[in-house]
Protein backbone atom coordinates (compact mmCIF):
# COMPACT_ATOMS: atom_id res chain seq x y z
CA UNK A 1 0.00 0.00 0.00
CA UNK A 2 1.01 3.33 -0.74
CA UNK A 3 -0.05 6.09 1.57
CA UNK A 4 -1.65 9.33 -0.40
CA UNK A 5 1.18 12.88 -0.29
CA UNK A 6 0.00 15.51 0.93
CA UNK A 7 -0.71 18.57 -1.21
CA UNK A 8 1.39 20.74 -2.14
CA UNK A 9 -0.79 23.57 -0.99
CA UNK A 10 -1.46 21.77 2.20
CA UNK A 11 -1.60 24.69 4.48
CA UNK A 12 -4.01 27.01 2.04
CA UNK A 13 -6.22 24.13 1.24
CA UNK A 14 -6.80 22.81 5.08
CA UNK A 15 -7.14 26.58 6.26
CA UNK A 16 -9.86 27.21 3.66
CA UNK A 17 -11.80 23.38 4.67
CA UNK A 18 -11.78 24.43 8.21
CA UNK A 19 -13.06 27.93 7.37
CA UNK A 20 -16.09 26.59 5.60
CA UNK A 21 -17.42 25.34 8.75
CA UNK A 22 -18.75 21.84 7.61
CA UNK A 23 -16.55 19.61 9.34
CA UNK A 24 -18.35 17.11 11.06
CA UNK A 25 -21.77 18.75 11.08
CA UNK A 26 -25.25 17.16 10.28
CA UNK A 27 -25.85 16.18 7.27
CA UNK A 28 -27.56 18.42 4.30
CA UNK A 29 -30.32 17.04 2.11
CA UNK A 30 -28.93 19.60 -1.37
CA UNK A 31 -25.73 17.12 -0.96
CA UNK A 32 -27.68 13.67 0.03
CA UNK A 33 -29.36 14.13 -2.85
CA UNK A 34 -26.63 14.70 -5.54
CA UNK A 35 -25.22 11.64 -4.23
CA UNK A 36 -28.85 9.80 -4.63
CA UNK A 37 -28.34 10.44 -8.32
CA UNK A 38 -24.72 9.11 -8.39
CA UNK A 39 -25.66 6.00 -6.90
CA UNK A 40 -28.50 5.71 -9.62
CA UNK A 41 -26.48 6.97 -12.64
CA UNK A 42 -23.60 4.64 -12.28
CA UNK A 43 -24.96 1.86 -10.73
CA UNK A 44 -22.93 1.53 -7.72
CA UNK A 45 -23.13 0.80 -3.91
CA UNK A 46 -21.07 3.26 -2.25
CA UNK A 47 -20.76 6.80 -2.86
CA UNK A 48 -19.28 9.43 -0.51
CA UNK A 49 -19.02 13.19 -0.67
CA UNK A 50 -15.58 12.89 1.58
CA UNK A 51 -13.56 15.85 3.16
CA UNK A 52 -10.14 15.29 3.90
CA UNK A 53 -9.10 16.56 6.73
CA UNK A 54 -4.95 16.46 7.84
CA UNK A 55 -5.19 12.92 9.02
CA UNK A 56 -8.92 11.33 8.27
CA UNK A 57 -11.12 11.77 5.44
CA UNK A 58 -14.46 13.00 6.78
CA UNK A 59 -18.18 12.10 4.93
CA UNK A 60 -20.67 15.19 4.72
CA UNK A 61 -22.44 12.45 2.60
CA UNK A 62 -22.52 8.98 2.54
CA UNK A 63 -24.33 6.18 0.79
CA UNK A 64 -23.84 2.09 1.52
CA UNK A 65 -20.80 2.74 4.79
CA UNK A 66 -21.80 2.32 8.15
CA UNK A 67 -18.82 4.68 8.95
CA UNK A 68 -18.41 8.43 9.39
CA UNK A 69 -14.45 8.76 8.37
CA UNK A 70 -11.55 6.71 7.55
CA UNK A 71 -8.00 7.37 8.06
CA UNK A 72 -6.39 9.70 5.67
CA UNK A 73 -3.30 7.20 4.83
CA UNK A 74 -5.62 4.96 3.41
CA UNK A 75 -8.17 6.61 1.56
CA UNK A 76 -8.48 6.53 -1.82
CA UNK A 77 -9.75 10.10 -1.70
CA UNK A 78 -6.59 11.16 -0.59
CA UNK A 79 -4.91 10.35 -3.87
CA UNK A 80 -7.53 12.15 -5.90
CA UNK A 81 -7.39 15.30 -4.44
CA UNK A 82 -4.16 15.58 -5.74
CA UNK A 83 -4.86 16.34 -9.00
CA UNK A 84 -7.75 18.09 -10.73
CA UNK A 85 -9.27 15.24 -12.98
CA UNK A 86 -11.25 12.07 -12.67
CA UNK A 87 -9.13 9.65 -9.80
CA UNK A 88 -10.02 6.06 -11.31
CA UNK A 89 -9.30 2.74 -10.52
CA UNK A 90 -10.77 -0.09 -12.60
CA UNK A 91 -9.64 -2.81 -10.30
CA UNK A 92 -7.65 -1.87 -7.13
CA UNK A 93 -6.11 -5.14 -7.15
CA UNK A 94 -4.19 -4.74 -10.13
CA UNK A 95 -2.87 -1.27 -8.77
CA UNK A 96 0.24 -1.14 -6.33
CA UNK A 97 -0.88 1.56 -4.55
CA UNK A 98 -3.95 -0.16 -3.30
CA UNK A 99 -3.83 -4.43 -3.51
CA UNK A 100 -3.22 -4.46 -0.20
CA UNK A 101 -4.93 -1.40 1.43
CA UNK A 102 -7.35 -2.64 4.31
CA UNK A 103 -10.16 -1.11 2.51
CA UNK A 104 -9.27 -3.76 -0.71
CA UNK A 105 -8.66 -6.54 1.73
CA UNK A 106 -11.27 -6.14 3.99
CA UNK A 107 -14.64 -4.05 4.10
CA UNK A 108 -15.91 -2.66 1.84
CA UNK A 109 -13.82 -4.84 -0.50
CA UNK A 110 -13.07 -1.51 -2.77
CA UNK A 111 -12.28 -2.91 -6.14
CA UNK A 112 -13.37 0.17 -8.40
CA UNK A 113 -13.33 3.73 -7.19
CA UNK A 114 -13.91 7.14 -9.51
CA UNK A 115 -13.69 10.35 -7.79
CA UNK A 116 -13.68 13.82 -8.45
CA UNK A 117 -11.94 16.63 -6.83
CA UNK A 118 -14.45 19.37 -5.16
CA UNK A 119 -12.53 22.35 -5.65
CA UNK A 120 -13.58 25.78 -3.61
CA UNK A 121 -11.64 28.83 -3.31
CA UNK A 122 -8.87 27.24 -5.65
CA UNK A 123 -8.08 24.08 -3.55
CA UNK A 124 -9.18 20.37 -3.60
CA UNK A 125 -10.84 20.00 -0.10
CA UNK A 126 -12.39 16.23 -0.78
CA UNK A 127 -14.17 14.11 -3.56
CA UNK A 128 -17.30 13.37 -4.93
CA UNK A 129 -16.54 9.47 -5.33
CA UNK A 130 -18.14 6.39 -6.15
CA UNK A 131 -17.22 2.55 -5.09
CA UNK A 132 -17.73 -0.76 -6.25
CA UNK A 133 -16.99 -4.26 -5.03
CA UNK A 134 -16.27 -5.52 -8.38
CA UNK A 135 -14.07 -4.20 -10.98
CA UNK A 136 -15.30 -1.79 -13.63
CA UNK A 137 -14.26 0.36 -16.31
CA UNK A 138 -14.50 3.83 -16.71
CA UNK A 139 -15.43 5.57 -19.64
CA UNK A 140 -14.91 8.83 -20.84
CA UNK A 141 -18.92 9.57 -20.93
CA UNK A 142 -19.06 8.30 -17.49
CA UNK A 143 -16.09 10.93 -15.79
CA UNK A 144 -18.16 13.41 -17.85
CA UNK A 145 -21.07 12.81 -15.74
CA UNK A 146 -18.71 12.93 -12.49
CA UNK A 147 -17.66 16.13 -13.05
CA UNK A 148 -20.58 17.34 -13.78
CA UNK A 149 -22.44 15.95 -10.25
CA UNK A 150 -19.23 17.28 -8.30
CA UNK A 151 -19.75 20.65 -10.22
CA UNK A 152 -23.31 20.81 -8.26
CA UNK A 153 -21.54 19.60 -5.19
CA UNK A 154 -19.26 22.71 -5.52
CA UNK A 155 -22.42 24.60 -6.48
CA UNK A 156 -23.91 23.88 -3.39
CA UNK A 157 -21.14 24.13 -0.89
CA UNK A 158 -20.36 27.72 -2.39
CA UNK A 159 -24.24 28.58 -1.36
CA UNK A 160 -23.68 27.52 1.98
CA UNK A 161 -20.86 30.37 2.27
CA UNK A 162 -22.41 33.28 0.68
CA UNK A 163 -22.39 34.96 3.73
CA UNK A 164 -18.64 35.21 3.32
CA UNK A 165 -18.29 36.58 -0.41
CA UNK A 166 -18.63 40.16 -1.60
CA UNK A 167 -21.10 40.42 -4.03
CA UNK A 168 -20.09 43.04 -6.14
CA UNK A 169 -16.19 42.05 -6.49
CA UNK A 170 -16.40 37.99 -5.73
CA UNK A 171 -13.93 38.03 -3.28
CA UNK A 172 -13.80 37.68 0.32
CA UNK A 173 -15.04 40.01 2.19
CA UNK A 174 -14.03 40.75 5.36
CA UNK A 175 -15.76 38.13 7.61
CA UNK A 176 -14.76 35.56 5.00
CA UNK A 177 -11.44 36.83 4.71
CA UNK A 178 -10.82 37.01 8.87
CA UNK A 179 -12.37 33.68 9.40
CA UNK A 180 -10.13 32.11 6.68
CA UNK A 181 -6.68 33.86 7.01
CA UNK A 182 -6.89 33.55 10.92
CA UNK A 183 -6.81 29.70 10.59
CA UNK A 184 -4.27 29.71 7.75
CA UNK A 185 -1.89 31.85 10.33
CA UNK A 186 -2.29 28.90 12.52
CA UNK A 187 -1.56 26.01 10.75
CA UNK A 188 1.62 28.51 9.33
CA UNK A 189 2.91 28.79 12.87
CA UNK A 190 2.37 25.75 13.95
CA UNK A 191 4.26 24.42 10.82
CA UNK A 192 6.80 27.28 10.93
CA UNK A 193 6.17 28.91 7.63
CA UNK A 194 6.58 33.07 7.06
CA UNK A 195 3.54 34.84 4.96
CA UNK A 196 2.79 38.07 3.95
CA UNK A 197 0.24 40.48 3.72
CA UNK A 198 -0.56 43.31 1.65
CA UNK A 199 -3.06 46.17 2.06
CA UNK A 200 -3.84 48.16 -0.56
CA UNK A 201 -6.12 51.07 -1.46
CA UNK A 202 -6.94 52.60 -4.08
CA UNK A 203 -6.50 56.93 -4.85
CA UNK A 204 -8.58 59.21 -5.90
CA UNK A 205 -11.54 56.47 -5.53
CA UNK A 206 -14.05 58.84 -4.41
CA UNK A 207 -13.37 61.62 -6.89
CA UNK A 208 -13.90 59.06 -9.26
CA UNK A 209 -17.55 57.89 -7.32
CA UNK A 210 -17.88 61.68 -7.77
CA UNK A 211 -17.03 62.76 -10.70
CA UNK A 212 -18.29 59.85 -13.07
CA UNK A 213 -21.29 58.32 -10.67
CA UNK A 214 -21.37 54.97 -8.39
CA UNK A 215 -21.72 52.76 -11.41
CA UNK A 216 -18.42 53.69 -13.25
CA UNK A 217 -16.31 53.11 -9.01
CA UNK A 218 -18.48 49.70 -9.29
CA UNK A 219 -16.76 49.26 -12.60
CA UNK A 220 -13.20 50.34 -10.94
CA UNK A 221 -13.55 47.98 -8.09
CA UNK A 222 -14.31 45.01 -9.91
CA UNK A 223 -11.55 45.64 -12.36
CA UNK A 224 -8.93 46.07 -9.45
CA UNK A 225 -9.96 42.97 -7.78
CA UNK A 226 -9.83 41.14 -10.97
CA UNK A 227 -5.85 42.44 -11.70
CA UNK A 228 -4.93 41.48 -7.91
CA UNK A 229 -6.61 37.97 -8.03
CA UNK A 230 -5.33 36.96 -11.94
CA UNK A 231 -1.67 38.04 -10.31
CA UNK A 232 -1.90 36.03 -7.06
CA UNK A 233 -1.62 32.27 -7.16
CA UNK A 234 -4.42 29.56 -5.85
CA UNK A 235 -3.11 29.49 -2.24
CA UNK A 236 -3.33 32.56 -1.78
CA UNK A 237 -6.19 34.44 -0.22
CA UNK A 238 -7.95 38.11 -1.79
CA UNK A 239 -10.59 39.92 0.58
CA UNK A 240 -12.17 43.76 0.28
CA UNK A 241 -12.29 45.00 3.53
CA UNK A 242 -15.13 47.29 2.46
CA UNK A 243 -15.07 50.53 0.41
CA UNK A 244 -11.79 50.77 -1.70
CA UNK A 245 -9.70 48.63 0.65
CA UNK A 246 -8.35 44.95 -0.54
CA UNK A 247 -6.07 42.71 1.35
CA UNK A 248 -4.48 39.94 0.36
CA UNK A 249 -2.10 37.15 2.08
CA UNK A 250 0.30 35.32 0.79
CA UNK A 251 1.86 31.82 1.85
CA UNK A 252 5.59 30.99 2.02
CA UNK A 253 5.75 34.50 1.15
CA UNK A 254 8.94 36.74 2.72
CA UNK A 255 8.26 40.84 2.40
CA UNK A 256 10.42 40.95 -0.37
CA UNK A 257 8.26 38.37 -2.08
CA UNK A 258 4.78 40.30 -1.52
CA UNK A 259 6.63 43.70 -2.79
CA UNK A 260 7.42 41.72 -6.22
CA UNK A 261 3.45 40.67 -6.35
CA UNK A 262 2.53 44.05 -5.69
CA UNK A 263 4.88 45.06 -8.79
CA UNK A 264 3.07 42.90 -11.08
CA UNK A 265 0.00 44.38 -10.20
CA UNK A 266 1.74 47.52 -10.60
CA UNK A 267 2.76 46.88 -13.92
CA UNK A 268 -0.56 44.92 -15.26
CA UNK A 269 -2.57 48.46 -14.08
CA UNK A 270 0.30 50.56 -16.11
CA UNK A 271 -0.76 48.36 -19.09
CA UNK A 272 -4.18 48.63 -18.71
CA UNK A 273 -4.58 51.96 -17.99
CA UNK A 274 -2.06 52.89 -21.19
CA UNK A 275 -4.50 51.15 -23.25
CA UNK A 276 -7.64 52.46 -21.74
CA UNK A 277 -9.75 55.16 -23.18
CA UNK A 278 -11.17 56.22 -19.84
CA UNK A 279 -10.92 59.97 -18.62
CA UNK A 280 -9.20 58.78 -15.44
CA UNK A 281 -6.10 56.56 -14.24
CA UNK A 282 -6.23 53.39 -11.88
CA UNK A 283 -3.73 53.78 -9.04
CA UNK A 284 -3.13 52.45 -5.70
CA UNK A 285 -1.29 52.48 -2.22
CA UNK A 286 -0.20 49.26 -0.49
CA UNK A 287 1.63 48.08 2.43
CA UNK A 288 3.21 45.18 3.47
CA UNK A 289 3.46 43.26 6.58
CA UNK A 290 5.70 39.97 7.18
CA UNK A 291 4.28 37.56 8.87
CA UNK A 292 7.02 35.09 10.74
CA UNK A 293 6.01 31.77 12.34
CA UNK A 294 7.99 32.47 15.40
CA UNK A 295 5.73 35.76 16.36
CA UNK A 296 2.30 35.53 18.03
CA UNK A 297 0.47 38.42 16.72
CA UNK A 298 -3.36 38.74 15.79
CA UNK A 299 -4.44 39.04 12.23
CA UNK A 300 -6.17 42.56 12.90
CA UNK A 301 -2.73 43.74 14.35
CA UNK A 302 -1.41 42.93 11.23
CA UNK A 303 -3.37 44.12 8.76
CA UNK A 304 -3.73 47.30 11.25
CA UNK A 305 0.21 47.84 10.62
CA UNK A 306 0.07 47.20 7.44
CA UNK A 307 -3.00 49.98 6.66
CA UNK A 308 -0.53 52.07 8.56
CA UNK A 309 2.35 51.46 5.45
CA UNK A 310 -0.56 51.83 3.26
CA UNK A 311 -1.11 55.15 4.56
CA UNK A 312 2.66 56.54 4.37
CA UNK A 313 3.11 55.43 0.83
CA UNK A 314 -0.23 57.14 0.09
CA UNK A 315 1.61 60.37 1.81
CA UNK A 316 4.56 59.77 0.06
CA UNK A 317 2.52 60.54 -3.56
CA UNK A 318 0.29 62.96 -2.47
CA UNK A 319 3.40 65.41 -1.93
Amino acid sequence: MIKPKKSVNEISRLAILYSLGILDTSKNEKLDRISRIAKRTFNVPIVLISLVDENRQWFKSCFGLDVEETSRDISFCGHAILGDGIFAINNALDDERFYDNPLVTGSPNIRFYAGCPIKIYGENIGTLCIIDTSPRIFSDDDKVALKDLALFVEDAINTMQESNIDFLTQVHNRKGFLELVKKAMSLCKREKIVSSLCFMDLNHFKAINDTYGHAEGDCVLKEFSKIIQEEARDSDVVGRLGGDEFVVWLIRSTKESAVQYIDRIKNKIKKSNEESKKPYKLDFAFGVIEIKSSENIELEDVIQKADIEMYNDKSRKSR
